[in-house]
């Protein structure tokens, strides 16, 4: 007996027996209660059955009340399907799958409600026109993914308050929630004493309570209220795709530079006019890309002149070089390239201060200077000197418009930590980045915690960027910019690019003036000009070729072989090629 006891408690305690709780109120109130609450909740799946109900009850009184009025019905009805048919209004739907529906339940609907107003509800074809027309119209409804994703946030608005108390956010509260393209969003409030930060640092709980794949959630602060803060759940990733690149859209060196979209599908737009850039991430990460995108904008803007520095022998900067004025490779020519730098803003800080203005307003006569360096971290390895002039640079440069574009797949403590570089930096690109600490090299100490989570990007090209406007963590994507746009781009604004002022050309011929030889003559150079046409093969010579051979500008060349050809004695191959 002892032992049959012991087994009968022991299935108790594992199979515990239900219980029946006798509520106080009636049980045919409680009963409708729980029916309402079923109606309530599965709203979405029915309201289909919902509106057929409805426009039963209208159609009736119509009937009753206004027989006559059917023909007002029936304009309304055309009224509005034409309506539900534009883009965006009335209730903002894009998409032309979804107007088309729209549309179309509005002038079924009308339409029997016309009938119904004339002939009544209780006639015989018009009930079953009513059923079908809920069963074929109802089937787009329930199974398209927005309404059910609508229904899951519904679910998850219900269920956040246990969810919070689990993940450690307890007291918070979903405020409202937004169904879109890509996921939904819910504005949040927190509970008095609780920060954007603790529900950062949630994250991957966040994650794992809603049942999302890893990374798919992500938290805004609310600029207007520090206990408030906006979280993003997306169901599909916006960037799993490269974006293809639209081309140039900047005009003048004031217009900003769009380098991408973000995952609401609004533009990255960057203003570069009196402002230093840091593009950083590691390797495979798509540095290059933005470059890219960067270039690509300012070669077709007339008001700036473009040098540049690449010491990988010109891997990355060569395809650009029929747009850049000067190109220096190795690590002797880059400490040149930016003493001349140096020579150019201090002669237009002086010319600024005689002529009692501030800035230096950028134009086709007098252009800005914008200095490219790729792989900044190899600069400062290799040619240490450089580094002061780029520092140099970098603390006086931005009023004068010389502005400095650097970009490092190697962001080192030694290379992005110290020195006013790294301070001066108002633009900041940081692509997928190997450590978690890389992330406070490149863009600023403690922006990890703040939810700058770049060491998370999975796709090259995805990017953050923290300048002026953009101070909230945003993942973008940066637009794909093949050889082909490079190669393209480039021989369609060569011709176009500018030559600096005669102010800023003298300061760095002057210091050179004692230094160098005597100059040839006009003559010589033409000579020497004439003799690398002549040698030229079939296809002529390019025109970074014929610099190298006279050792001229870009301009000069150009000059001299538009006379050459107007005396017929040089001409135009193919587009950029010459020869006699």
């Amino acid at each position: 007996m002892r032992a049959y006891g012991r087994r009968h408690r022991r299935w108790t305690r594992r199979h515990p027996q239900p219980l029946l709780l006798v509520p106080d109120e009636p049980v045919l109130l409680v009963g409708l209660a729980s029916i309402a609450r079923a109606l309530f909740r599965y709203r979405s799946e029915a309201a289909p059955i919902y509106a057929g109900l409805v426009l039963a009850g209208v159609g009736s009184l119509l009937h009753h009340t206004h027989r006559s009025a059917w023909p007002l019905v029936a304009l309304i009805t055309v009224l509005v399907a034409v309506a539900s048919g534009l883009r965006g209004f009335p209730w903002g739907v894009e998409r032309r799958e979804e107007r088309a529906y729209a549309a179309t339940a509005t002038a079924v609907a009308g339409g029997w409600l016309s009938a119904a107003t004339a002939l009544g509800v209780s006639s015989r074809p018009l009930f079953t026109v009513l059923v079908l027309g809920i069963v074929v119209l109802g089937i787009p409804w329930w199974s398209h993914r927005r309404r059910r994703a609508r229904v899951r946030v519904d679910r998850v608005i219900h269920a956040w308050p246990d969810l919070a108390d689990t993940i450690g956010l307890d007291g918070s509260r979903v405020m409202s929630a937004v169904v879109d393209t890509w996921g939904w969003r819910a504005r949040m409030k927190l509970k008095p004493g609780q920060s954007v930060t603790d529900v950062v640092a949630r994250v991957p709980a966040i994650e794992s309570a809603l049942g999302t794949r890893p990374g798919a959630v992500r938290v805004e602060q609310d600029p207007t209220h520090a206990g408030r803060c906006t979280m993003r759940v997306l169901a599909v990733d916006p960037h799993a795709g490269a974006i293809p690149w639209p081309g140039p859209t900047a005009t003048t060196l004031a217009d900003p530079i769009e380098l991408g979209v973000f995952e609401d599908a609004t533009t990255v737009r960057v203003p570069l006019l009196r402002r230093h850039a840091l593009i950083g991430g590691t390797t495979d990460s798509g540095k290059s890309g933005v470059l890219n995108v960067v270039l690509g904008n300012l070669v077709a803007c007339p008001d700036v002149v473009l040098w540049g520095i690449d010491l990988k022998g010109g891997m990355e900067l060569q395809p650009w070089a029929p747009c850049l004025a000067r190109l220096a490779t190795t690590p002797d020519e880059a400490p040149r390239l930016l003493a001349d730098a140096v020579a150019v803003l201090e002669a237009r800080a002086h010319a600024s201060s005689r002529d009692n203005s501030r800035v230096w307003e950028p134009t086709p006569n007098a252009p800005a200077l914008v200095i490219v360096i790729d792989e900044y971290a190899e600069l400062a390895d290799t040619a240490p000197d450089a580094v002061g002039y780029a520092e140099s640079v970098a603390r006086r440069g931005r009023a004068v418009a010389v502005d400095l574009l650097a970009a490092t797949q190697r962001p080192t403590q030694k290379a992005m930590g110290g020195g006013a570089l790294r301070s001066q930096m108002s633009i900041r690109v940081c692509l997928r980045v190997r450590e978690r600490r890389d992330v406070d090299l490149i863009l600023d100490k403690g922006i990890l915690a703040a939810g700058w989570h770049a060491h998370t990007l999975d796709a090259p090209g995805k990017f953050y960027v923290l300048a002026d406007g953009h101070n909230q963590p945003r993942r973008a994507r940066a637009y794909l910019v093949t050889d082909d746009h490079v190669r393209d781009t480039a021989v369609r604004y060569a011709d176009q690019r500018p030559e600096l002022d005669p102010l800023s050309q003298a300061a760095i011929d002057g210091p050179r003036r004692a230094l160098e030889p005597p100059r040839v003559t006009s003559a010589d150079l033409e000579s020497a000009l004439l003799s690398a046409l002549d040698e030229a093969p079939d296809d002529g010579l390019a025109i970074p070729e014929l610099i190298k051979a006279t050792g001229m500008s870009r301009t000069w060349v150009y000059d001299r072989l538009h006379a050459l050809a107007t005396n017929g004695r040089a001409r135009q191959v193919t587009r950029g090629r010459w020869r006699a």
